[in-house]
């Protein structure tokens, strides 16, 4: 079907057009009028109709004049943000992303349509929608969904952003502002008024395919979607409305007004929600630690050490210091506390940073350490900026005159008097770099006793201009007397690191003492803490900011009462959650890797914290015979024993994965057990299960030892949600477990007794449900169990042996009973009622050796109740069954006379 609005032709089935998102409609040659797809006839004047159509400019024309116009096209991303979409297309199909999702408005649409000619509306809506990508793909958000008045888009996918959040709410502000302006336009041409509301909301969602066209599926929309339309409809026109789970992650670094709590359709109680007023004062999450309460600074002072003595150095030549670390584990902190230590002993400093939506906005890290530099403010005039630039670099040398136009040019207060010569980007570059060097090198400023740090930090948010601008600054180092400090994670690697004069400063976890003394600080001495701090240490792994963020999200949920230095438990913790904050960020990271990469990293850790490399294969290989419907979108892992390798090398290099053994195969670990977390719950679940299964094939195809390893396969295919494997490998695993741990075997039978009868086979359900009750009822009473537990699986279990008609079974499962009702309960009565009907029924059945097992319970439960001729009756029988002379025979008849 041709669209109406572009001329492309699309194919039968479409409702949107693939190349400008215009609803499809099939347009009267004798009207004009839009008709339904599929339909016959025109609605407005009989006429019959065709698929094609009349001319584009002709379709066009006539679907405005109409009184419901043809929304316009959604506005295409922009080329870079398209590229990277494309990059990572085939990894996010069929992920989970936590992500913030913004929906818009138009106030009053209906009545504006009526009130203006079709034409004058579709240009509104036009001019509208383009404010709104302009600042939703400013911040790299993605337009979903367009309605003609109403617009989804998303922050955090398909691309994952660990300030998702942060993104939202900077592009909420811009088209609040662009549409306050456009109001006054709209209002000046047409004498009505314009106005929308904007409502955000973050929550977890589920990506589907994305298309050629790079449009997105998100199935299903759920419930955090909704609730963004929820905001939006809480929202005054005008305004922007924030759900509680939006607030948290922005709180500090936003301005909010709290409205209070609200009721919300498909909400099981009232939701707090907040109006968004402008940006706040935080700009790192330094700044949010430092509103908190700094934690006790701890474990660094060797680091701290290593900059003082490069800062020594530095009189001698400039230095450069590049500290490298995973996020969260302090880079920010570190530096604060010797840059503060600087400033007290009168250094100057000069501070740079990289920001997280940074990466399109050129030179904006370079163009902060220069603001800082020449001391501009954010309120100064463009005069102010002029005369502050200059006197600075004047009073340094009259050299740098010639200088002036071409800085003024890049701080954007050209001087109209002395502009900049038109220059191509290649020559006002080079002219700018040349500027950088003559500052640097400045020997009239730059002294051995008038010493100078430059901080620049977040280097992995740098744009192309400002790492081309940061080699220059580190190439002029050495004709200096600066310190440059740099920070940045793992896979920042340029070239500059093998020059002599740099240092590189890895930051390694915080050593346990250090964590104990954090959590000590945080926490307390109060009894009712004493096991969490285990339990933060095993999650964070010596990561400060983790460890913070997950004590916060512990006081937020009410698990923790009380304040910094004094909380006490208040409920009881099995597991800990990880923070949506943490999440955002390890999300984020995994996101950047490459496609083979990061598919090799969420399979592994589907296999679990450490893992085989000869396992990992066996496991893809699998998975490839298992879905060979996706060899066109999944990456050819296998191509090559190198493919792997290479890419197992890169995870390392990234510092996601660090090897454990290398003999007889290799082996490796996460680095961090969150990375391990967050990487296998980014797959669907659909597609999770298909992996556990992978990988519990290769565990029984390549283990040895499969007794040993049961317990693991069991696990494996109990995530795959197969009952039927699930519950023979409990079995087994159960088996090998109870003649060592108790408890542990009686897990895996409650797990089997659980499975089993979700099997489809009648005669195997059967058995290992009633194998799972006899090994529940004779492992339970020594490991433990309750009375109602106990009760439930023998009735359950005598259930199954009538109805199948075995009667060994049966007559040892009441005998176990009556052992497990003198044990729990104390009660030899009903110890001797269940084993006298066992032994009636091992009576019956005349296998003497069964007798001779279980009639010796009667026999010590008339002893427990001091009847000793009724157990002197049952040792009788015993004789009889099994004669004088054998050793049971021999141990009754050396008790027997103490039984009478």
């Amino acid at each position: 079907m041709r669209c109406h609005g572009c001329g492309h032709e699309n194919r039968e089935g479409r409702k949107f057009c693939s190349a400008c998102g215009v609803a499809l409609a099939v347009v009267c040659a004798a009207c004009g009028t839009a008709n339904e797809p599929g339909d016959k006839f025109c609605g407005e004047c009989g006429a019959a109709l065709t698929a094609t159509g009349p001319s584009p400019a002709a379709a066009k024309t006539a679907s405005i004049s109409q009184a419901v116009p043809v929304p316009p096209p959604m506005p295409a991303p922009p080329k870079y943000l398209t590229d990277r979409v494309r990059q990572v297309r085939a990894e996010m199909e069929g992920e989970r992303k936590h992500i913030t999702i913004m929906h818009i408005d138009v106030k009053g649409s209906m009545d504006m349509a009526q009130a203006l000619d079709a034409e004058q509306w579709y240009r509104v809506v036009e001019d509208y929608v383009q404010i709104v990508a302009d600042a939703v793909h400013r911040f790299e958000g993605t337009m979903n969904q367009f309605t003609g008045d109403g617009v989804l888009a998303l922050f955090g996918a398909p691309i994952a952003h660990e300030d998702h959040a942060h993104r939202a709410c900077l592009a909420a502000l811009q088209i609040r502002d662009g549409i306050e302006a456009f109001s006054r336009v709209v209002q000046d041409r047409h004498g009505i008024g314009f106005n929308v509301r904007i409502g955000l909301n973050s929550g977890e969602v589920v990506i589907g395919q994305v298309s050629d066209d790079l449009s997105l599926d998100f199935a299903p929309f759920g419930h955090d979607v909704g609730l963004a339309q929820r905001m939006e409809s809480l929202a005054e026109p005008g305004h922007i409305c924030l759900s509680d789970s939006t607030a948290r992650l922005v709180t500090g670094y936003f301005e909010l007004e709290d409205r209070g709590e609200a009721e919300v359709k498909g909400a099981a109680r009232p939701m707090r929600i907040h109006d968004l007023v402008g940006v706040g004062t935080f700009r790192t999450r330094l700044d949010q630690s430092r509103a908190r309460g700094l934690s006790t600074f701890v474990g660094r002072m060797p680091e701290i050490a290593i900059l003082e003595g490069a800062l020594d150095r530095a009189g001698g030549g400039g230095q450069v210091v590049g500290i490298m670390a995973e996020a969260g584990a302090g880079k920010s902190r570190l530096c604060a506390e010797f840059i503060d230590s600087c400033r007290a002993r009168g250094i100057e400093v000069i501070e740079g940073r990289g920001v997280p939506h940074g990466k399109s906005i050129p030179m904006l890290p370079m163009l902060e350490l220069w603001r800082d530099y020449f001391g501009i403010e954010d309120i100064d005039a463009p005069e102010a900026t002029r005369e502050k630039i200059a006197g600075r670099l004047l009073a340094m040398s009259d050299s740098h005159r010639g200088d002036l136009p071409v800085l003024f040019d890049l701080f954007g207060v050209s001087d109209p008097a002395n502009p900049a010569p038109p220059l191509d980007p290649e020559q006002r570059q080079k002219r700018l770099h040349a500027a950088v060097k003559r500052v640097m090198h400045d020997r009239g400023y730059s002294r051995p006793d008038a010493r100078r740090v430059v901080l620049l930090e977040d280097l992995h948010w740098f744009d192309g201009a400002s790492d081309s601008f940061l080699d220059t600054i580190v190439d002029s180092m050495p004709a200096t007397y600066d310190l440059l400090v740099l920070n940045f994670r793992p896979e920042y690697q340029v070239r500059w690191m093998q020059r002599s004069y740099y240092q590189h400063l890895p930051l390694q976890p915080l050593a346990a003492d250090a964590i104990h003394d954090l959590l000590r600080d945080h926490l307390g001495d109060d009894p009712s803490v004493a096991g969490l701090e285990e339990m933060i240490r095993n999650r964070t792994r010596g990561n400060p900011f983790f460890v913070e963020e997950v004590l916060q999200s512990l006081v937020e949920r009410g698990h923790l009462q009380g304040r910094r230095g004094a909380y006490r438990l208040t409920t009881s913790l099995t597991a800990l959650q990880v923070p949506a904050s943490v999440q955002a960020v390890v999300a984020s990271r995994i996101d950047r890797l490459q496609e083979r990469e990061k598919q090799v990293l969420q399979r592994a850790a589907v296999i679990g914290n450490r893992f085989d490399e000869m396992l990992l294969r066996r496991v893809l290989e699998f998975l490839e015979e298992r879905l060979p419907a996706r060899a066109s979108s999944d990456p050819d892992l296998l191509r090559g024993e190198a493919a792997l390798n290479e890419a197992l090398a890169a995870l390392e290099t990234a510092e996601f994965l660090f090897e454990t053994a290398v003999w007889p195969s290799v082996e490796y670990a996460f680095k961090h057990p969150l990375t391990q977390e967050v990487a296998q719950q980014s797959l669907l679940r659909a597609r999770r299960q298909q992996v556990h299964a992978a990988v519990a094939r290769a565990l029984e195809a390549s283990v040895s030892n499969l007794d040993e390893r049961a317990a693991e396969i069991a696990f494996h295919w109990d995530e795959a949600r197969d009952s039927g494997q699930a519950a023979r490998w409990h079995q087994r695993a159960a088996l090998w477990a109870g003649l060592s741990d108790p408890r542990e075997g009686l897990r895996h039978w409650r797990r089997v007794r659980e499975l089993a009868p979700q099997m489809a086979d009648e005669v195997e359900r059967s058995e290992l449900s009633l194998q799972a009750c006899q090994q529940i009822l004779m492992l339970g009473w020594r490991a433990g169990f309750s009375e109602a537990e106990a009760a439930l699986v023998f009735e359950e279990g005598r259930a199954l042996a009538q109805r199948m008609g075995d009667q060994v079974r049966l007559a040892v499962l009441l005998g176990v009973y009556g052992v497990v009702r003198m044990s729990a309960a104390g009660s030899a009565a009903d110890y001797v009622r269940y084993t006298v009907e066992a032994a009636e029924i091992a009576a019956a059945l005349g296998v003497p050796m069964l007798q001779a097992g279980i009639y010796v319970w009667p026999t010590f439960g008339y002893v427990f109740q001091g009847e000793g001729a009724k157990a002197l009756s049952w040792c009788e029988r015993v004789l009889a069954v099994t004669g004088s002379d054998s050793a049971l025979g021999k141990e009754i008849t050396g008790y027997s006379p103490r039984a009478a």
